[in-house]
């Protein structure tokens, strides 16, 4: 009889392969390479660019959330489909898994991850707003951060279907031409002539809301030269569509020598504009247009539609 009894099972055969082991080195391997790839390959073509300070800050932020969210897209991927191949139906198989009411530790994990993650993004998103990283956003009349020294001032006038713009540095000339120095701080005053637009800089990672009677401030610090498109990111009328430009980042020498010889060659055109100011009162919009013109400057109306008279040509 005794020599006829089994051979007692090896100590955990009857539990079977980890498989909380399996899917975490699987999961960690995924992971840690997926990571590599999007911090070292993928991040530095990340948009916008790194052209200026706020565009590096916000290329960083992309890469930042991409390297937590591909963990976690990957656990779930990893997950599903070692349950499709380790877990799934066999044939004749017709038994009722383990009824399963609960797991403490699975539980308390989940909630703690969940919890750290939060709070981490809450506490990055925000000191990325409050500080230099959140300069390009427009913040308002008053930001809460302000670079150093003393940054380059540009107006951005927006007016249907136009971005002109003023430098009160240089006597407060006006012109369509967008031209920026390269290692400065730029302060960027951002309003409007007529209806809502909203002030796009593509590459400089700048995106501020122009609004009539409002002076909105962003902040950047140019890294590189190179061309600067501009774009209107507000629905704004018929032709918004068409309201785009092209801007240019020079270096500071060169910024210095355009800036001195358009104040020249616009010094007729400046003593007909009203006085620099933050906003522009609606009833000197036509002194405004007829600079314009006189600038050469076409495709902007200069004209102001009150609530009262929504139609528009």
């Amino acid at each position: 009889m005794a020599a006829d009894a089994p051979a007692p099972a090896p100590a955990g055969a009857a539990d079977g392969p980890n498989h909380g082991l399996r899917i975490f080195m699987l999961w960690l391997v995924l992971a840690l390479a997926a990571d590599l790839v999007i911090w070292f390959v993928w991040g530095p073509h990340l948009p916008p660019g790194a052209m200026s300070s706020s565009a590096a800050n916000q290329q960083f932020d992309i890469k930042v959330m991409a390297v937590m969210a591909a963990p976690v897209m990957l656990f779930v991927l990893v997950f599903f489909g070692y349950s499709l191949i380790v877990w799934r139906q066999r044939e004749g198989d017709e038994e009722d898994g383990p009824p399963i009411h609960g797991n403490t530790r699975v539980q308390a994990t989940w909630i703690t991850l969940s919890s750290v993650l939060v709070l981490a993004l809450f506490t990055f998103g925000t000191v990325e707003l409050v500080t230099a990283n959140g300069a390009g956003a427009g913040e308002g009349a008053s930001p809460i951060w302000k670079p150093g020294g003393s940054p380059l001032q540009v107006q951005v006038i927006a007016q249907q279907w136009e971005f002109t713009y003023r430098y009160p540095q240089f006597g407060g000339f006006e012109t369509a031409d967008l031209v920026l120095p390269t290692g400065q701080w730029v302060e960027f005053h951002v309003t409007s002539l007529d209806v809502i637009h909203s002030f796009w800089a593509y590459q400089l990672g700048v995106k501020a809301d122009a609004n009539p009677g409002a002076d909105n401030v962003a902040y950047t610090k140019i890294n590189d030269t190179g061309t600067i498109t501009v774009r209107c990111a507000e629905l704004c009328g018929l032709w918004h569509g068409a309201m785009f430009d092209y801007g240019t980042a020079v270096s500071a020498a060169g910024f210095e020598s355009w800036a001195k010889a358009t104040r020249i060659r616009l010094a007729a055109v400046t003593r007909l504009l009203p006085p620099y100011a933050l906003t522009y009162d609606p009833t000197v919009i036509p002194q405004i247009n007829k600079a314009m013109v006189a600038a050469g400057i076409t495709g902007a109306a200069g004209l102001y539609y009150p609530p009262t008279d929504p139609v528009q040509p």
